[in-house]
């Protein structure tokens, strides 16, 4: 079940710790209106009496709607903020961890506080999916208790480039009020744009070095696909970065699981890992015999991966950046 799944992927770090101003149109506005209209990415139709200007935020979009300058709206957030050591987590980096209102329910994946969220009275909520209609963080039971709320604008990132995911969050932050036009924004296309060449350059540099991407549970090991996840894709065929495409990918796509006795099934020379694991999850690279036959291991060639970082240019900058930065020591 795909639900199954994205918990599943949510979830890999934590099974390592175990062991518009508004528009009339669809495409939004950035002037001031007294009402909002908007298409979102599933084609749900949202139409408000006025611009939405308390918004409930998933909270990787949340750190990117506020690199797009609507920070000031967002009045509580769910989802993942920090990690186990109270560190503000890298999938919401540049958001002011200290100052959101989490309104995150405890129990299964995607449980959201709904006493906390009605008490935030927020006019929309705002969240995305990887898969179809998947909704980041917030599962059937919460969906239906959230819409009676506000309802929930959705950005998809299914089937799309790294470019127009992140056009698709810009297309949603403008009609909620966010300047496109300003200095500020330009300037993180010009930083994503300059960083990617960076990463381009290393690729080339690397020569016939092989890179292979992935996580890590207790339980099993997981190959991530280059050719579902939208940012591992854009740097293997747009920047040329060497990354091996495993060959039989579970359902959705996004990795392979295997056990750790099959851990030496694809070779590599350095280890892009899903820094979402953690310490624990890098002490279960260590102590797994079959995966320290792999050149990259034996080399203590790891490279950490922000497999889910906030949808924004700026947010893929700084990432790209600390890649390239990263990389450039392997060569």
């Amino acid at each position: 079940m795909k639900k199954t799944f994205l918990a599943a992927l949510a979830a890999t770090a934590l099974l390592t710790l175990s062991a518009c101003g508004g528009s009339s149109d669809s495409e939004g506005g950035g002037s001031a209106s007294s009402s909002f209209s908007y298409k979102d990415d599933l084609g749900n139709q949202i139409d408000l009496d006025k611009a939405p200007e308390r918004l409930l935020v998933q909270s990787s979009m949340a750190a990117a709607l506020t690199d797009l300058g609507l920070g000031d709206k967002i009045v509580g957030t769910f989802g993942p903020l920090k990690t186990a050591d109270g560190k503000p987590d890298s999938q919401v980096a540049g958001l002011d961890v200290s100052s959101v209102k989490d309104v995150t329910g405890g129990g299964e994946y995607g449980s959201i506080d709904l006493e906390g969220a009605a008490a935030l009275k927020p006019d929309l909520v705002v969240t995305s999916a990887y898969l179809d209609d998947d909704l980041w963080y917030i599962n059937d039971k919460s969906a239906t208790a959230l819409e009676k709320l506000a309802p929930i604008l959705v950005v998809s990132f299914d089937g799309k480039t790294l470019p127009e995911l992140l056009d698709g969050t810009e297309r949603a932050a403008k009609a909620l009020g966010a300047d496109l036009e300003s200095d500020k924004v330009t300037a993180t296309h010009d930083a994503f744009k300059a960083a990617a060449d960076r990463v381009k350059q290393v690729s080339a540099d690397l020569g016939d070095r092989t890179i292979l991407a992935g996580s890590a549970a207790t339980d099993y090991y997981y190959v991530s696909n280059p050719k579902v996840s939208p940012d591992l894709s854009y740097w293997k065929d747009e920047l040329g970065l060497p990354l091996t495409v495993p060959d039989n990918p579970d359902e959705g796509g996004y990795f392979e699981s295997l056990s750790w006795e099959k851990a030496d099934k694809y070779p590599a020379d350095i280890f892009l890992y899903d820094d979402r694991i953690g310490e624990a999850g890098m002490q279960l690279f260590e102590k797994e015999k079959v995966f320290q036959t792999l050149d990259a291991a034996k080399n203590d060639a790891y490279v950490p991966w922000t497999s889910v970082a906030p949808p924004s240019y700026q947010a893929y900058a700084d990432l790209m950046d600390r890649l390239a930065d990263d990389l450039e020591k392997q060569k």
